[in-house]
């Protein structure tokens, strides 16, 4: 991986993150992203033991990462609480959260819990070659069941929701292994034995 002058990669982290608050402001984040990838930019994040999803080229990242997968979270707010640059490698951790548009009865944001961040590599030109996406799954899928059970929740990711439990594909999601109904169930009462007997 390619050094680069500290200055150029801090110039890109700001342009990034003005065109971050630039998508929050207007609900666009493909507009306003897509063009900060080179053309055959890799995008990518876990969902699971079993898949991941994963954008190859600038034009997967702008209609399905940025475009598909956004659909339902476009008035949600990432903001980012620390960034790490490393000019040697030219990559850079930025740390953010994942705030959601509605309130709780107490006033309190809904937002995921633990920690949320991306990986960027950085491909020269103010324009990042690869992207990876990491967040706590556990706390994401809590946080929807609490927006569902509140009737909070965007029908664009209910939607989504119901694909995946029904085991249809989603745009850019692709099987990590295979996990047979027989191993699952095996692991579940495994789980109950451990819980009801402690061992």
């Amino acid at each position: 991986m390619p050094a680069y002058p500290r200055e150029e990669l801090e110039a890109m982290v700001e342009r990034w993150l003005q065109a971050n608050r630039d998508s929050e402001r207007d609900g666009t984040w493909a507009r306003h992203l897509a063009t900060m990838y080179t053309e055959d930019a890799e995008y990518s994040w876990n969902m699971g033991p079993d898949q991941e999803f994963i954008a190859r080229g600038r034009k997967e990242i702008e209609e399905i990462a940025l475009g598909f997968h956004m659909e339902g979270f476009e008035a949600w707010r990432y903001p980012y609480d620390r960034v790490l640059i490393d000019e040697k490698q030219g990559e850079v951790i930025g740390i953010w959260r994942q705030v959601a548009p509605a309130v709780r009865e107490d006033g309190s944001p809904y937002e995921v819990a633990g920690v949320g961040g991306s990986w960027f590599r950085y491909g020269g030109n103010q324009q990042w070659c690869w992207q990876r996406d990491f967040f706590d799954l556990g706390n994401v899928k809590a946080l929807f069941m609490e927006l569902a059970a509140d009737g909070k929740l965007d029908p664009a990711v209910k939607r989504k929701i119901a694909k995946l439990a029904k085991g249809q594909k989603l745009p850019g999601v692709e099987p990590l292994r295979h996990i047979g109904l027989l191993k699952k169930l095996r692991g579940f009462l495994a789980m109950a034995r451990i819980v009801l007997l402690g061992k």
